[in-house]
């Protein structure tokens, strides 16, 4: 079995694995770029407009609280980390291909989270659904579902998790001494008390701590790029220069540079993964396509907002070139030389906002797809319990083989995800045209099943849908 994955996640088949991703997300990016007439650039203002909508009904979570629940994902340590494993072994070019794969990437959200919201299915008085419902009832290929929600869960609810705790505790013992069983049990105890209460206290947490971490982050990137003004623009010139510069072909920096900031892109925005839609189904919205812009500007949010931040704050310190530092390491000391030595407190805390926001928004996909699987709440109860275990393992634990293994699955998902979604891409262009066509007219948009000929298993689009809901309510 330790041969098998050596195998997988060897540096050789790793590189394959990676290649073969960047490929399909390019090819696939780039087609619903422009079957969607370029909906990114087209409705980006319509994306900041719905954000702020109200949701439709009594039920479910607002278009703004979904977009959280997915936010509290996405901006994690990949945001503060990621970024700077990008520019330390792909050069400030890496940061170039992270806009790239995000502008890209944000036709895909859109396509896959319109499909969440086509195919999701009501549960109490929230909704869920994502890449394992569409399987199932757009396709019929329930087994398949199945093998994406196992994948799921465990990339996100146990190995991610791990690693998000494991991130805490490494920046809570350098900077204030802590142990780190007391660090692990502390937030043991307060990601209990979260996923316990259910989708709505999930939703209450996060609506608070994204926002909140989010602002603070971004005035403190603001403040170093006000501070060095005048080097924006070499900034600028060097991102740009070094993802595409003569010198750097020849010399092949601009493979290393494509590579890292496509692959730590994916990772922090998580565009075309099939995780993002299991939050955009949970929306309560009167048209599908409504969410997918929400969830559309969310890989702008991440990438071309929170992640250029960071960016920005490394490449202006110039530690990178010393190759002496990485990781959340090169972050801190960079943030260092621009505000001092308080920075190394400042990035602890913004670590614990970013990575324990992620375990929350990561549970959730995994509790998602656990009821996919088994609705028993036994089979709830026990994924609880392990998302806890593994909190507290990732704590206490040197955790660097569980990144192998998390690219292993997150590839695994990406690819599963994105020859469903091109599959499916017809259903979530002719709802984008209904859309359009509605908003042309200065209507509200409102959809039904029944504006798209043979559109099949869409439970909460159906023209009784309404009236069904009312009879389960009795």
């Amino acid at each position: 079995m330790i041969n098998i994955l050596e195998w997988f996640v060897g540096p050789f088949n790793d590189f394959i694995w990676t290649y073969i991703l960047i490929g399909v997300l390019l090819v696939l990016g780039i087609y619903f770029t422009f079957r969607t007439q370029f909906v990114q650039i087209r409705l980006f203002g319509e994306m900041f407009r719905l954000i702020f909508e109200k949701r439709d009904d009594k039920d479910g979570v607002s278009p703004f609280q979904a977009f959280t629940i997915s936010a509290a994902s996405r901006v994690g340590t990949g945001n503060v980390t990621g970024v700077a494993l990008a520019i330390g072994v792909g050069g400030p070019g890496a940061v170039f291909w992270m806009w790239v794969i995000a502008v890209i990437g944000m036709a895909t959200a859109f396509i896959e989270s319109t499909l969440a919201q086509v195919y999701k299915v009501r549960d109490g008085d929230t909704f869920r659904g994502g890449p394992a419902y569409y399987m199932q009832k757009a396709l019929g290929y329930r087994k398949l579902g199945t093998v994406f929600a196992i994948l799921l869960t465990l990339c996100f609810g146990f190995i991610f998790n791990a690693v998000q705790s494991n991130t805490i505790s490494q920046s809570f013992m350098s900077v204030f001494g802590l142990q780190d069983w007391f660090i692990g049990l502390v937030l043991v105890f307060f990601t209990a008390i979260i996923i316990f209460g259910g989708v709505k206290r999930i939703v209450k947490v996060t609506e608070l701590i994204v926002p909140i971490m989010a602002t603070f982050y971004i005035i403190m990137a603001l403040y170093v790029v006000v501070t060095n003004l005048p080097q924006i623009p070499t900034v600028f010139s060097l991102i740009i220069g070094e993802a595409l510069g003569f010198r750097e072909i020849v010399g092949g920096g601009i493979g290393a540079a494509l590579m890292e900031g496509i692959r730590r892109g994916l990772f922090s925005n998580e565009a075309g993964m099939g995780s993002v839609p299991n939050a955009a189904a949970t929306a309560s919205i009167s048209h599908p396509a409504k969410q997918g812009l929400v969830q559309s500007l969310g890989v702008f949010f991440d990438t071309i907002i929170v992640c250029s931040a960071t960016a920005f704050i490394i490449i202006l310190a110039g530690l990178y070139t010393t190759g002496e530092q990485d990781g959340i390491i090169l972050t801190q000391a960079s943030l260092a030389v621009h505000v001092g030595p308080w920075a190394t407190y400042f990035v602890a805390i913004a670590i614990l906002f970013f990575a324990f926001s992620s375990i929350i928004g990561n549970y959730y996909y995994g509790e998602t797809n656990i009821e996919f699987i088994n609705a028993h709440k036994s089979w709830l109860t026990t994924y609880r319990v392990l998302v806890l275990v593994m909190v507290m393992f990732g704590a206490m634990a040197t955790v660097e083989i569980v990144w192998s293994m998390a690219d292993l699955f997150m590839g695994l998902m990406a690819i599963i995800n994105l020859v469903v979604i091109a599959l499916l891409s017809n259903i979530a262009f002719k709802v984008l045209k209904d859309f359009t066509a509605q908003r042309k007219l200065g209507l509200n948009p409102t959809f039904k099943a029944s504006s798209i000929e043979g559109l099949k298993n869409t439970d909460c689009w159906e023209d009784d849908a309404e009236h069904d809901y009312a009879e389960e309510a009795k």
